[in-house]
């Protein structure tokens, strides 16, 4: 009988009708995700590996982008809780102002933060070791015979920032180079890289710059070679994310490589468990960085 049925059905056409279906199964197989700025390929790449770690559930990506606004990305989550995703994957904009936020997402439907977290709101999360980063980066640089250092990074609105930014200060102390450090914060932008070249270039150079991410670190790349300032020659540059376009740079970005694809899997993964088991504490899964070494930081 099932085999006459099944004929029948391809016979006609038949679709199942996924809406029927939820209401029977409270559940819609969809996820919906939310990320600050798609156009940084930074988080496509976590996108990826959530959509393949997805295909084993047979559910569907629903992706927002917040535009970087507390305020978007509140309209946003609000959007696809209406449409009664079974789970939700947040990279938030903001640490502080995006608390509301999340918490009140979490409040109706699992949730999982990545690589950024917001304050005082405990789900669960996936992400890297920020400061452990950019230890890898000045051991590298001070090895390389850097003794001065600027970091060019956005404000610490975000707990990324905010770790990095900390590590920065620790790290230099920890070598004795504390007063060594300029600090200049604006956004992850690659205008922002671009703008503090300029003023890089006017002097004095420091003998080494950490970006806050490799968006950054291209346009300050871009703006030094304009200013006639060579890198690693006259400054060595370096750069965090290991986005695709940092081994493609001239010379060669050297940064900290985050397994982008890993911590999209391991998210989904993590949120198909909370969906599976709503109940019990929430987990973290922190994943290891590793450092990639290229031209802007070894001399030929």
């Amino acid at each position: 009988m099932a085999k006459v049925v099944l004929r029948a059905s391809e016979r006609l056409g038949y679709r199942v009708n996924e809406v029927a279906r939820s209401l029977r199964t409270q559940a819609t197989g969809t996820v919906g995700m939310i990320v600050p700025h798609i156009s940084n390929p930074f988080f496509p790449s976590i996108v990826e590996g959530v959509e393949r770690e997805l295909t084993h559930d047979g559910r569907q990506l629903l992706l927002c982008d917040s535009q970087g606004s507390p305020e978007v990305e509140a309209a946003r989550l609000a959007a696809l809780r209406s449409r009664q995703v079974d789970g939700l994957l947040i990279i938030s904009c903001d640490a502080e102002a995006s608390r509301a936020n999340v918490e009140q997402a979490a409040s109706t439907v699992p949730v999982v933060q990545i690589d950024r977290s917001v304050v005082g709101c405990t789900t669960d999360f996936v992400g890297t070791d920020n400061g452990a980063g950019i230890r890898l980066l000045i051991d590298h640089l001070v090895g390389a015979g850097a003794r001065s250092f600027a970091l060019v990074s956005a404000q610490a609105a975000t707990t990324s920032a905010t770790a990095r930014l900390e590590a920065y200060q620790r790290v230099l102390a920890d070598f004795g180079l504390q007063g060594a450090g300029r600090t200049l914060l604006g956004d992850f932008s690659y205008e922002w890289g671009e703008r503090v070249a300029a003023e890089l270039a006017a002097g004095p150079l420091p003998d080494a710059v950490l970006c806050g991410d490799d968006v950054i670190a291209l346009g300050l790349l871009r703006g030094l070679r304009d200013a006639g300032v060579r890198v690693p020659e006259d400054v060595m540059v370096t750069g965090y994310d290991d986005i695709g376009f940092a081994g493609l740079s001239n010379p060669g970005l050297t940064t900290i490589r985050q397994p982008v694809s890993e911590i999209g899997a391991e998210s989904a993964r993590l949120l198909r468990a909370r969906i599976d088991q709503p109940d019990g504490p929430s987990q973290r899964r922190v994943l290891e960085s590793t450092l990639q070494v290229r031209g802007s930081t070894v001399k030929a």
